[in-house]
C-alpha cells in the first residue's frame, strides 16, 4: 500500500562513491562513509588470531577460550551490521521525506567486489542501501529513476559534452574541456544522474 507523502517541490540525484557512501545533488543529504567496519576490524582480527591460536583438533570441541573468541567475532558482527543498517535507514528516511523525485545511480555492487575498494564497499553496505532507498521511494509514491551509470564520470552534467578519457580513480576532480566547468567528481556524477532522469537539475 503506498503512503504518500506531502509535495515538497525538490528532486535529487544520487552517485554511490568512493569518497562517500553517497554523493548527492544537495549538500546537506550526502551520506558519509560510517567505517564501523574498520573501526571495528582491529577487534575482530585479534579474536580470529585467538581462534587460529586455540584451533581443536578435529572431532574434538574447542576450549572455553576458543569459544568465547568466537562468540565475540559473532557479536561484533552482528553488531556493525546492525549500525550500517540503523545509519543507511535514518539517511533514506530523510532523502525521501525531502524530495519529490529520486535519480538514483543504478550500481552494482559486485562491480566493486573486483577492485581494491571491496572493503570500502563492504562497509558502506551500498546494495542494502540502495535497496532501501528504492523501496521507501516507492512506498510512499515518490519518482524513483533508476539510472544506467555508464559513462556518468566522463559525461559533463552541465552541457553533456562527454571526455574522450575515463578519469582515474584517483582524480576527484572533474573538468570539462568543453565548456570548462570544474566541479567534484562524484557531485557532477549525481548532477549527471538528474539530467538523465529528465529532472530539471536543482
Amino acid at each position: 500500500m503506498t503512503e504518500h507523502l506531502p509535495e515538497t517541490g525538490h528532486v535529487i540525484g544520487i552517485d554511490w562513491g568512493v569518497k562517500e557512501t553517497a554523493t548527492t545533488t544537495s549538500d546537506d543529504h550526502d551520506l558519509p562513509h560510517p567505517q564501523y567496519g574498520k573501526s571495528a576490524a582491529q577487534k575482530i582480527a585479534r579474536y580470529q588470531g585467538m581462534m587460529a591460536r586455540r584451533k581443536p583438533k578435529k572431532g574434538r570441541p574447542g576450549s572455553k577460550g576458543y569459544r568465547e573468541a568466537k562468540r565475540q567475532t559473532a557479536k561484533l558482527h552482528k553488531k556493525v551490521a546492525r549500525q550500517r543498517q540503523d545509519t543507511a535507514r535514518k539517511w533514506v528516511k530523510r532523502v525521501v521525506r525531502d524530495h519529490d523525485a529520486l535519480a538514483v545511480e543504478d550500481f552494482k555492487p559486485k562491480f566493486l567486489a573486483k577492485s581494491t575498494m571491496a572493503k570500502k564497499a563492504a562497509d558502506a553496505a551500498i546494495g542494502a542501501t540502495k535497496r532501501a532507498l528504492v523501496e521507501m521511494g516507492r512506498k510512499h509514491g515518490r519518482a524513483v529513476h533508476l539510472v544506467n551509470p555508464a559513462h556518468t564520470t566522463m559525461d559533463c552534467a552541465h552541457c553533456g559534452a562527454r571526455a574522450k578519457h575515463r578519469l582515474p580513480l584517483s582524480e576527484r576532480t572533474y573538468t570539462c574541456t568543453a565548456c570548462g566547468t570544474v566541479s567534484p567528481r562524484d557531485k557532477n556524477s549525481a548532477r549527471v544522474m538528474l539530467v538523465r532522469a529528465g529532472l530539471v537539475p536543482g
